[in-house]
């Protein structure tokens, strides 16, 4: 299991670093204020003012480059934490995190571009971004119960999605699993199946594209087993 990072001297960013850039800034305006009241002239004192301006907009600039940076930092660990959910945690998300969860393991694959779009009007597409190899991926998201199967038209439905994104692949990917049927239509029309299986593997850092490889297989028991008998 993948550790969350320790923060170094070069990452985070003191929550007091905007209070001493304001501090600093105002000091030397003080000390202007005063060079102007002793003699040392108007016009070499608003000089002095301009210059001190520069360089605090200069200091607040690598402040918040600093602030982007941790950001990006927390992001990142929050992303490792999320690949670390249990498949029962995912069953307990809404639609709306399984698809932001979706997002963020597109993005620790690598993916560029990642917008989540799902919702009203969607037009098929819950996860919208580009593969490191440079190809543009259209993702459906169904965050369904473990036993509940994609059928043929949902999968129709995403080839649809394909061709409006004018995308390059289309994936679907469920915590339920794929009816015989909607499996051999997503491989015969070039659709990843990211089944129940499949989602825990990549939920656990297996990268999206070795599942590619594997399409159409892996999907284990999908029917329930019967109920002992009581005697």
């Amino acid at each position: 299991m993948t550790q969350p990072q320790k923060r170094g001297s070069t990452q985070g960013v003191p929550r007091s670093t905007g209070t001493r850039v304001a501090v600093i800034v105002a000091l030397l305006i003080v000390v202007a204020l005063a060079f102007a009241a002793g003699g040392g002239g108007v016009a070499v004192a608003v000089s002095v003012v301009v210059g001190l301006a520069e360089v605090g907009r200069r200091l607040w600039g690598a402040h918040r480059a600093a602030r982007a940076a941790d950001e990006r930092w927390r992001h990142q660990d929050a992303v490792a934490a999320g690949r670390r959910r249990t498949l029962a945690e995912v069953d307990a998300l809404t639609g709306t995190q399984f698809e932001e969860l979706v997002a963020d393991l597109c993005r620790n694959d690598g993916c560029t571009q990642v917008r989540r779009v799902g919702g009203s009007g969607d037009n098929g597409a819950d996860v919208l971004c580009r593969l490191p190899d440079g190809r543009f991926a259209v993702i459906q998201c169904k965050r369904y119960a473990p036993t509940r199967r994609i059928a043929p038209k949902e999968v129709r439905d995403l080839l649809g999605a394909k061709t409006h994104f004018a995308a390059d692949i289309a994936v679907l990917v469920t915590t339920g699993t794929f009816s015989k049927q909607s499996t051999t239509f997503a491989v015969d029309n070039g659709i990843l199946a990211v089944h129940r299986d499949f989602f825990g593997l990549w939920n656990q850092g297996t990268p999206l594209a070795r599942l590619a490889a594997l399409n159409g297989t892996g999907q284990g028991r999908t029917r329930r087993r019967p109920k002992p008998r009581h005697e």
